[in-house]
């Protein structure tokens, strides 16, 4: 099996990762991929792993059967996520369901509805307002 695995997110669920995370970002990071080496050795899975980074990204190794993936800045994790998970591998993820666009598992399960306008049905909209004030400074 393979396995796509939000770093950042799963280090803060975890207590016992939040904790090495608060001595560093990189003590986090080190202390989640030894834990996915050890599952790695023990399952035969493999996972990847992806930081939020910041530049221009990068991958690395980190450890037995982990191969770690930092987004770009102009990326987030769950965008990269969500591009790695077309090509079929579970994935591991507190945080919004990374196959929207920052939606949540919530939205994936409910229906869209059409959104009913609220306010008064009489007043015109911003833009026709911002249109009409920029007419009436012409008109002086």
């Amino acid at each position: 099996m393979h396995w796509l695995v939000d770093g950042y997110n799963v280090i803060r669920r975890a207590p016992e990762l939040a904790d090495r995370e608060r001595e560093s970002l990189e003590a986090g990071r080190r202390a989640l991929c030894r834990l996915l080496s050890t599952a790695a050795r023990a399952s035969g899975d493999r996972f990847t792993v992806v930081f939020d980074g910041s530049r221009e990204g990068g991958a690395g190794g980190g450890g037995a059967g982990v191969h770690v993936v930092f987004s770009s800045a102009r990326e987030t994790a769950d965008r990269v996520l969500a591009r790695m998970a077309t090509a079929g591998a579970a994935v591991v993820s507190s945080g919004p369901d990374t196959g929207s666009e920052g939606g949540t598992d919530k939205d994936a399960e409910e229906p869209s509805r059409p959104r009913t306008k609220k306010g008064n049905p009489r007043r015109l909209s911003k833009k026709d307002r911002l249109a009409a004030r920029a007419l009436g400074r012409l008109g002086r």
